[in-house]
This record gives C-alpha cells, sequence and structure tokens, in this order.
C-alpha cells in the first residue's frame, strides 16, 4: 500500500465535510491549518494537522517538502460541454462584429453548428479530443467534471455522445458524471413540431440511456425560444421516470422559468443564472437546489454576470462551474474562474473556493469522494508554487499558481 506525506505545507485548505451544501455566510469559512502534514494512502486521504503534531512512527513511502506552498481541493467543475467535434472562433468574430447570441443561433450557428459538426465526427474523434481536454483540465486542477450531451440532437448523435463520456468514464483518473441533454434545442426538422422532438428524447433516447446506463442526469436548456417550462418539467420527469435526476440550463438570457422548475422539481442544480429576479433568489435560498454560477460563459458573451453577492447574501448554495463549450465558454480553467468571481461578481477568496470545490461536489452527488480535505476522501488535491496568501490565487489572474495536482494518490506530472 503505497504511503505518501507531504509536509511543511504553508497552508492546508479546506479542511472540512459538511452534511450539506454550504451557503450564506458558511461559504465565507474555509477552515485551514499553517505549518501542516498530509498523510495519503492507497489514494485516500488518511489523515492531517499541524507539523507540530507529526509524531515519529508515522511512516511513508514517499515524502515531499511543500514549504511555501499551499495544498487546497481539487477543483470540481460541475457543468461542462468538452465533448465537442470542433471549436467555433468564426462564431467569435461574428459576435465581435455586433451580432448577439440569439441571431447567431437564429441563422444556424451556436448549438446547431456544434451538431452539424458532430454528427460527422467518428466515435473515437470525439474520445480522442474529449480525452486531450480532460488532461488539460486536470493539469489545472480539476479532479471532478460533469459532461453533458446535447450536440447531438438525434437519436444516433446524442447516444453516440454518452457512449463517449461513458468510455471517458471507465479510462480517466478524474471523476466524472454524466448528463443528458438532448433537449439543448430544437433540431431544424422540428422546429415547428416541438411535440414531436419531445416524444422522441422521451420514447426512444431516454429508453436507450437507461437500459445501457449513459446518464447520471437529464438536462434541459429552459429559455425562451428554446424549451418553455412546460416543456422542461414533461422531460425532466421523463427522465427522473429512469432513475435520472434533473439538472435545468436556467435564467442565462430571459427569466425564463427555469429557476422555478428546477425547485418544483428539486432538481440537484439550476445553471446560469445570469438574469435572476429578488423573488427568484429568494426562492432559490428556500430551496436545496444549488445555484450554479458560470461566470466565464458572461465574460465571453458580454453579458451581465449572475447577481452572486446578492444570491449569497440572501442564503443560496452556490456553486462554480465553467461551462465549458465551443461556442460560449471555451475555456475548462478554473483558476481563470476563481479570478473572475472575485473580480467580476465580488466573491470573497474564500467563498469562490468553496463554490468551486465542496459545493460543485454536492453538484455533482461526489460529496463523499471529493471537494474537500478530509480522512476518507479522494486524495485530490492541488499544489500550489510558493505563494504569500490564498487571496494571491485569484488577485494573480494571469498566472498559472498550480505546481502540481494529485488525483486519487496519483501526481498528474509524476513528482
Amino acid at each position: 500500500m503505497a504511503t505518501i506525506l507531504v509536509k511543511n505545507i504553508k497552508k492546508l485548505v479546506g479542511l472540512a465535510n459538511p452534511s450539506a451544501p454550504l451557503r450564506g455566510k458558511e461559504l465565507s469559512r474555509l477552515p485551514a491549518i499553517d505549518n501542516a502534514y498530509l498523510l495519503i494512502e492507497d489514494a485516500e486521504i488518511a489523515g492531517y494537522g499541524p507539523m507540530e503534531e507529526l509524531h515519529a512512527g508515522i511512516k511513508a513511502s514517499t515524502e515531499l517538502d511543500a514549504a511555501g506552498r499551499f495544498i487546497l481541493p481539487a477543483w470540481c467543475d460541475s457543468h461542462t460541454h468538452l465533448v465537442f467535434a470542433a471549436s467555433r472562433e468564426e462564431e467569435f468574430v461574428d459576435k465581435l462584429k455586433g451580432l448577439s447570441y440569439a441571431e447567431i443561433a437564429a441563422r444556424g450557428g451556436g448549438i446547431l453548428n456544434s451538431a452539424r459538426k458532430l454528427q460527422a465526427a467518428s466515435e473515437d474523434e470525439l474520445f480522442l479530443s474529449a480525452w486531450k481536454r480532460l488532461e488539460e483540465l486536470s493539469r489545472w486542477g480539476t479532479a471532478a467534471v460533469e459532461i453533458k450531451s446535447g450536440y447531438g440532437l438525434t437519436v444516433e448523435a446524442e447516444l453516440k455522445m454518452l457512449r463517449v463520456i461513458k468510455k471517458l468514464k471507465e479510462r480517466s483518473s478524474l471523476s466524472i458524471k454524466a448528463t443528458f441533454l438532448g433537449a439543448h434545442t430544437f433540431p431544424p426538422e422540428y422546429k415547428e413540431d416541438h411535440e414531436g422532438y419531445i416524444r422522441l428524447i422521451i420514447h426512444e433516447m431516454l429508453p436507450v440511456i437507461a437500459k445501457e446506463k449513459l446518464a447520471d442526469y437529464v438536462d434541459v436548456f429552459c429559455e425562451k425560444g428554446f424549451f418553455s417550462p412546460e416543456e422542461t418539467e414533461t422531460i425532466c420527469r421523463a427522465g427522473m421516470q429512469y432513475g435520472l435526476k434533473p439538472k435545468i440550463h436556467a435564467n442565462q438570457l430571459n427569466l425564463s422559468g427555469g429557476v422555478e422548475t428546477g425547485i418544483k422539481l428539486n432538481a440537484v442544480s439550476v445553471d446560469h443564472l445570469e438574469t435572476m429576479s429578488d423573488d427568484t433568489i429568494s426562492m432559490l435560498a428556500a430551496s436545496n437546489t444549488i445555484g450554479t454560477m458560470l461566470p466565464t460563459a458572461a465574460f465571453f458573451l458580454r453579458t451581465p454576470f449572475q447577481p452572486a453577492r446578492q444570491m449569497i447574501d440572501a442564503g443560496c448554495a452556490v456553486a462554480l462551474a465553467t461551462d465549458f463549450n465551443p461556442g460560449s465558454s471555451p475555456s475548462g480553467n478554473m483558476n481563470l474562474l476563481i479570478a473572475m468571481s472575485c473580480i467580476q461578481m465580488k466573491m470573497l477568496p474564500e467563498e469562490a473556493i468553496n463554490a468551486a470545490t465542496v459545493n460543485g461536489a454536492f453538484a455533482m452527488d461526489l460529496q463523499h469522494e471529493t471537494g474537500s480535505i478530509a480522512a476518507g476522501k479522494k486524495a485530490n488535491f492541488i499544489l500550489t508554487q510558493p505563494i504569500p496568501s490564498l487571496a494571491y490565487i485569484p488577485y494573480a489572474f494571469g498566472n498559472n499558481l498550480v505546481e502540481n495536482v494529485m488525483i486519487k494518490g496519483e501526481w498528474i506530472s509524476g513528482k
């Protein structure tokens, strides 16, 4: 059994094992130990404490001196679309020329553009490109990730995407959750026949997904011009009949009713939340549903950022995720996300880190495995470069402060 001892850690951060997602003032509390040690046995956290309590009886096959460095839980990215066939930088230029997200979508761009490219790609091509993205995410400190379908929009292509995600699950060291997002938009052939496409999802996609165990969650893009709250509820309830928990794309562009629908369904999370009213925030704060904010999408689309400060002060349980996708958030860099959340949304560093670790784990039902430094959890953590303080991580937003990453007891760089 491999035993690893990390000594002289300047600050060991994220020492918690909460029974529920953190909300309100809880998010600003990030328990830590100065001048600490961390013991890993058989890929799990076996113990930790201040260096003065490290007794000579602790023997390790490998020791590492982490003087000057911080250790914090690895990132938990609970909303991505990282299986896709090609980038969409031509649409990026269209946005610079003044076209809106809705205008690009209306002329066949956006999700439909990705769908055409994915339908033409082979399963092996999709797997290899997604594998490279996962490797990049792990080097940035991400150890758990949710991946959605939704660029297929046909029975064959949606199943192809989910089978790729299943293969990634089986072969990657990262913990991966799969979400069925067949209801991402309406394919052109169903533009005037919404009921027909919903029947396709419910009667032809979901039964195969359940039989092959291809998904953990069902998701719907609840937005004006896409799926209505009523259509969202119909699809989610159909997925729930097969044991899939609901997640909902909600309130990205408008007060779409997606948050209210998610709360009604007791969804694990409602995601995006750029457009929130006082009443919607109050409803979310009173619910068990996590509000997952995706600030890099707002940044890339140049739309208003999520009202994080108002949501936290109201008592919402919030998570942060990248929305990594080729159209509106072509980055899976959680370190940039942390900085952006502090700079643009006025989150405290402790709040942003909690939202991107322990609450992100709750948003994927992985809280018993990862998201914090606790005995018995997987040894998933980030070893920083030498830094002066925790606040330096979002402050030095252009620097790569990750020296190494451990995922399930293995160093990414082989340190």
